[in-house]
C-alpha cells in the first residue's frame, strides 16, 4: 500500500561499500552524541539514565528500519520531558509504558489515515509556545543539580512552580564546588563547537567533568550517587493494563503523539532539504508509531525524529537508514560495555547539557518576532500557550492553545464575513455608475463575502428587506464555502421572503455551496431556474420577473 513504504526498501537497491562506510562513519559520530543527551534526557524526564538509551536503542532501530525518511535519526527529545515526568510523578513507570504504547497506536492510525498532511495545520504559534514553555521547565529543573541544591526533607517537587519554589526556598544550600564545575561544563558547550565540529562538545564536557571531580576528589553529586545504573540490554515487559489508569492516561497519549507526530515530520521536512529528497509522512507516522510501542515494550520512553541528531548524520556523510541503524547499534555496544562508568557523570554537567539543549529549542528569537508582528490573536494564542505550559502542563497548554486558536480563527473569519446590499446614491451618480449595474425596480441585490458557516448564519438570517421589494437577488460568487448551519439560515430567508411573496434568485453559487444546497433538496425546493450563473443573468431575469408583475 502506497502509504506504508520504508525508505530502507530502496535506498539499499543501489546500495554498495562506499554508502556503507559513509553511513557507517556517520552512524557512529551521531551514537556519541546521542549517548550524553540520552541519558541527560532521560534525568530530565524523571526516570533512570538507561531509559533514555533503551528509547534511543529501541525506537531508532525500528523507526530506522521501518521510516519514511532515508536519514531521520529518532530517540528522546526534549519536548516530552515535562510530560513524561508528570505521567511518572503519578501513575509510575507502568502509567509511562503504557500512555507510550497508547500514543503509538495512535501514530500508526495516523498513518493509516493519511493525517500526515494534517498536522501541519496545528498553528505556528502553539508549537512556538510550547516549545519555549518545554524550555523554561527543563532550564527550572536543572537549577537543582547546577547549583547542588539541597531541598528540605519531605519536599517532592513535581511540577514546574513546585521546582521554583523550592529552589528558591534552599537557595542558602548552594554548593560553590557545583557551580564551578558546571559553570566549567556550560563553558566547554559553548565554546567548544568553534573549536572542533567533529566532537560533540557535550561529550567533551562530560568527560572532563568527570575527570575534574574524580581528580580533585570533589563533594560533587554524581548520576550514581542518585540513581541505580543498569547495564543490561532492552528487556521486554508488559505492564500492567488497567482501562481505568488508560481512560486517565488518554489525553497524555494524545498530547505525546502530536509531539511526536510534528516534530518527526518538521525533522523529515529539515532533512529533506540538506539531501534533496522528498519523505513519506504516511510512513514516517507508523514507523514513529511502531517505534514508540516497541520502546515502551522495552522499557523506553516515548519518542521522536530528533532535529539536531538527524541534521548530525546528513552532515557527516549518512545518507540511508543504515546510518540511524548504525547508531542504535553502536548504543546498545556502549550500554553494555561501558553503562557501569556512567555513574561518574556529574550532576552539574547532566544540567548544563540540558541548559543548552533548552536554549537551542527554546526559539526565543520566532518568540520575539510574532511579539513584534502577528496580529493579536496570534500573540494570545503563543503567550497563552507558553504561559500553560510552564505553569501548568503541556496537554492543559496544547488543549486550551487549539481551543482559543480555533475560536480567535472563528472570530477572524467573522470579521470579514459581510453582508452588503447595493445602494444607490445619487449624490454619488458618477462614481455609481462605473461601480454598480443598473438594478431593475423593485428589486434589491445583496453581495455577501465570505464562508458562510454557523458563526456567521446570523448576517444571513438578518439580511434587512425594505418594504416594497419583490425581488431579491443573492450574489454568491465570494461565498468559497457553506455548511448546514448557515443553509438553515438562508432557507429560514428564502420561507420568509415566500411567506411575502418575494422572488429569491441566487446569482453565481460555487461548487461547494451549490453541492451542499443539491444535498439538502434545497436547491430543488427553490428551482433550478432561480439559480443563475452570473449577475447579468441574474438582473436579466429579475427584469423579466419585474415586468411580468
Amino acid at each position: 500500500m502506497d502509504i506504508f513504504q520504508p525508505k530502507i526498501l530502496s535506498t539499499l537497491k543501489e546500495y554498495n561499500f562506499k554508502k556503507f562506510t559513509n553511513d557507517f562513519v556517520a552512524g557512529l559520530i551521531v551514537a556519541i552524541i546521542a549517548l550524553p543527551l540520552s541519558i541527560a534526557l532521560a534525568i530530565a524526564s524523571g526516570v533512570s539514565p538507561e531509559k533514555g538509551l533503551y528509547t534511543a536503542i529501541v525506537a531508532g532501530l525500528v523507526i530506522s528500519l521501518l521510516g519514511g525518511s532515508r536519514v531521520n535519526i529518532s530517540g528522546p527529545t526534549a519536548a516530552f520531558a515535562t510530560i513524561v515526568a508528570g505521567i511518572v510523578a503519578q501513575f509510575g513507570m507502568d502509567g509511562l509504558i503504557i500512555a507510550t504504547i497508547m500514543a503509538g497506536i495512535m501514530l500508526i492510525l495516523m498513518g493509516i489515515f493519511k493525517f500526515g498532511t494534517l498536522i501541519k495545520y496545528i498553528p505556528h504559534t502553539i508549537t512556538t509556545g510550547f516549545t519555549s514553555g518545554i524550555a523554561v521547565t527543563i532550564c527550572i529543573g536543572q537549577l537543582k543539580d547546577f547549583f547542588g541544591l539541597t531541598f528540605p526533607e519531605g519536599i517532592h517537587a513535581v511540577e514546574t512552580t513546585e521546582k521554583l519554589t523550592a529552589v528558591l526556598g534552599s537557595l542558602g544550600t548552594v554548593n560553590m564546588t557545583s557551580v564551578l564545575v558546571g559553570a566549567i561544563a556550560l563553558l566547554i558547550l559553548i565554546v567548544w563547537p568553534k573549536i572542533s565540529k567533529k566532537i560533540p562538545g557535550s561529550l567533551i564536557a562530560v568527560i572532563v567533568g568527570v575527570v575534574i571531580v574524580k581528580v580533585f576528589n570533589l563533594e560533587v553529586n554524581t548520576i550514581g550517587d542518585l540513581y541505580q545504573i543498569s547495564g543490561r540490554p532492552p528487556k521486554f515487559e508488559l505492564p500492567g493494563f488497567s482501562f481505568a489508569m488508560m481512560r486517565q492516561l488518554l489525553p497524555s497519549a494524545f498530547t505525546i503523539a502530536v509531539l511526536a507526530g510534528v516534530e518527526s515530520l518538521l525533522s523529515c521536512v529539515v532533512s529533506d532539504n540538506m539531501i534533496d529528497d522528498k519523505h513519506n509522512s504516511n510512513t514516517e507516522l507508523i514507523a514513529q508509531g511502531v517505534g514508540n510501542i516497541f520502546s515502551g515494550l522495552f522499557g523506553g520512553i516515548p519518542a521522536t525524529g530528533a532535529i539536531a541528531r538527524t541534521a548530525a548524520n546528513v552532515k557527516n556523510g549518512g545518507r540511508t537508514p543504515v546510518a540511524g541503524i548504525v547508531h542504535a547499534l553502536v548504543l546498545l555496544l556502549i550500554l553494555v560495555v561501558l553503562m557501569p562508568y556512567a555513574a561518574w557523570i556529574p550532576m552539574p554537567v547532566i544540567a548544563a547539557i540540558l541548559f543548552m539543549v533548552a536554549y537551542n529549542m527554546c526559539e526565543w528569537r520566532q518568540f520575539a518576532d510574532i511579539c513584534k508582528t502577528a496580529p493579536k490573536s496570534d500573540i494570545i494564542v503563543l503567550v497563552l500557550t507558553f504561559i500553560l505550559t510552564v505553569v501548568f502542563d503541556l496537554v492543559v497548554a496544547i488543549e486550551f492553545g487549539l481551543l482559543a486558536a480555533a475560536f480567535l480563527f472563528i472570530k477572524r473569519m467573522v470579521d470579514v464575513t459581510y453582508i452588503r446590499p447595493w445602494t444607490y446614491d445619487d449624490a454619488k451618480k458618477d462614481r455609481r455608475e462605473n461601480r454598480l449595474k443598473p438594478v431593475p425596480p423593485k428589486t434589491q441585490v445583496y453581495e455577501i463575502d465570505g464562508p458562510m458557516f454557523f458563526a456567521t448564519s446570523d448576517k444571513i438570517a438578518s439580511i434587512p428587506i425594505k418594504n416594497g421589494i419583490k425581488i431579491i437577488i443573492l450574489r454568491m460568487r465570494n461565498i468559497p464555502a457553506i455548511d448546514a448551519s448557515a443553509l438553515r439560515a438562508i432557507d429560514a430567508v428564502y420561507e420568509y421572503c415566500a411567506r411575502k411573496n418575494i422572488t429569491v434568485l441566487f446569482s453565481h453559487v460555487n461548487e461547494q455551496p451549490l453541492s451542499a444546497m443539491k444535498k439538502a433538496n434545497f436547491y430543488e425546493k427553490v428551482g433550478e431556474e432561480y439559480f443563475l450563473e452570473n449577475i447579468d443573468e441574474a438582473l436579466k431575469y429579475a427584469e423579466e420577473l419585474s415586468k411580468m408583475n
